[in-house]
């Protein structure tokens, strides 16, 4: 199972020391943070997309690329894929290209985003959310599968003849997720298309959660990607951890209290029953984490949100370091002891997927040699244990 961690990119100010860290200063900090949380041992770093104040992260190929010449082992991803605003021609070049320069190390997940002005910036209707979310992805699939695409379609002007560069890494397009919150319509295509589905619960109760997850599953299966508990689930969720728990809560109630994404609403207390917001010691996440997998079946990929509400990078740094070192282990430990042997522990891999196809004979002619073997040392005899890997 993955851990890792996202950040939404607020710059809001440190409500214990009057700081407000400029964007420049809130750039920079999100670069040492993943490049810590590579260092600890965690799986993922994921960056939102927003394009307000008081968010500053415009550009995740940009902040993901230079990570990718950074890091060493970290999976570098996307907490929201603006699906709807971008234009699916410049996100297929631009994820392609992240996929090539990160050989592999990489993945995106695909949202419509929570800022509703966003729309009318880049010229969209909001009304149109879901309709934008769907064409858009038909699209860009096709930029990644077909060297030469003709299209034409209700939300931007047709295509002939078009080539997308760069071409995905060994043929093969980058994993993706398809987040939403609310939307069935989200789950139901990530299911036909057989991706990756997240859900970030950081807003939501469980059984919220549980619903929407249990729907992609039985989607998923209907579409005939596998069994309903072999789908690809992730999960958002948000921790403050201190040794005592009683010191967790009384340094994070000022940070809660206005933070950009809840505060000023629900009382700490009422979040941290409603929500799965643990704040306490690295025992409490641990139980509470730990049981998830009863109400969503077993998952993927857990995410954490530790880096917002103007928590000074110090702070970040330490909550990366307890998740690493107390909490992460533990979780993966008891998670690998539980999982069926059928459901897989991990999304599918670059090298999974590239084995995977040359398996099923899908693989384009240019990369069904030592191309699609350059990075990963496999051989044709190692196929089919791989293409089982992905289906486990």
């Amino acid at each position: 199972m993955q851990f890792g961690i996202f950040s939404v990119g607020d710059v809001t100010t440190d409500p214990t020391t009057g700081h407000t860290p400029d964007d420049t200063e809130r750039v920079r900090n999100m670069l040492t943070i993943a490049e810590h949380a590579d260092q600890a041992g965690l799986d993922v770093f994921a960056t939102g997309e927003h394009h307000n104040p008081p968010f500053v992260p415009s550009s995740p190929t940009t902040m993901l690329g230079y990570l990718a010449g950074r890091t060493k082992n970290i999976v570098l991803s996307t907490a929201t894929t603006l699906i709807t605003t971008n234009d699916p021609v410049r996100l297929a070049e631009e994820y392609a290209m992240l996929q090539v320069i990160s050989d592999g190390r990489m993945d995106l997940m695909l949202g419509r985003g929570n800022t509703g002005p966003v729309y009318p910036w880049f010229g969209q209707d909001i009304r149109q959310g879901i309709p934008l979310a769907i064409e858009n992805y038909a699209l860009l699939r096709k930029l990644w599968t077909e060297d030469v695409v003709d299209w034409s379609g209700k939300f931007r002007t047709p295509l002939q003849g078009f080539t997308s560069t760069p071409r995905p890494l060994d043929g093969v397009a980058p994993f993706v997720w398809h987040a939403s919150i609310r939307s069935p319509e989200i789950a139901e295509q990530a299911a036909y298309y057989g991706d990756g589905f997240l859900h970030n619960a950081i807003f939501w109760p469980m059984e919220h959660t549980a619903q929407m997850v249990n729907f992609y599953r039985q989607r998923f299966e209907h579409y005939g990607h596998g069994q309903a508990d072999q789908a690809i689930v992730g999960l958002g969720g948000q921790v403050f951890v201190r040794k005592d728990s009683q010191k967790a809560w009384d340094e994070f109630r000022p940070y809660f209290d206005v933070a950009p994404v809840y505060g000023h609403g629900p009382s700490m207390e009422e979040f941290t029953r409603d929500t799965p917001l643990t704040v306490g010691s690295p025992q409490q996440v641990i139980d509470r984490y730990g049981k998830f997998f009863e109400q969503v079946g077993h998952y993927q990929r857990q995410m954490f949100l530790v880096d917002h509400a103007g928590l000074p990078l110090k702070t970040v740094l330490e909550q990366i370091d307890l998740l690493a070192e107390e909490i992460v282990p533990v979780l993966r430990r008891e998670a690998e002891a539980v999982r069926p042997a059928h459901v897989p522990s991990n999304p599918p891999s670059h090298a999974e997927r590239v084995a995977a196809a040359r398996a099923a004979g899908t693989l384009p002619a240019a990369h069904t040699g030592a191309a699609a073997d350059r990075w990963t040392g496999r051989t044709a005899e190692d196929d089919v244990e791989a293409a089982d890997a992905v289906a486990r």
